[in-house]
């Protein structure tokens, strides 16, 4: 298959006129993105949105003594026990999806042997 000619990038007064070019261009045409490597930007932190959140008095009686404990805000420590939970909760759901297949195609088989 013969690689597609790019279209050269045009170059943009601002970048409001940059943005509104993109939005209306396909990139393929103008970068080939099979050379594209990942950029690490180490430096960035990841954006948070503030919530409320209600918890039964006890919860965060104890939250508050654990982060005193470890001399750290108990907001903090909530936030990596949750980014804990959601990673095993991730994990585990993989396994379960994998079973649930196995679980499925085993069903698939039986039912074609009694069928025959």
């Amino acid at each position: 298959m013969p690689k597609k000619r790019l279209k050269p990038i045009p170059r943009f007064r601002s970048a409001a006129q940059e943005r509104e070019f993109w939005a209306t261009h396909d990139t393929t045409d103008y970068i080939d993105w099979s050379k594209a490597k990942r950029a690490v930007f180490p430096n960035l932190r990841p954006s948070t949105e503030s919530i409320s959140l209600r918890l039964p008095v006890p919860l965060l009686a104890d939250l508050k003594a654990l982060a005193n404990e470890r001399d750290v805000p108990y907001q903090s420590l909530l936030k990596v026990y949750l980014a804990k939970q959601v990673r095993q909760e991730h994990a585990g759901a993989g396994q379960h999806n994998k079973r649930l297949q196995r679980t499925k195609a085993r069903r698939r088989t039986t039912a074609r042997k009694s069928a025959e």
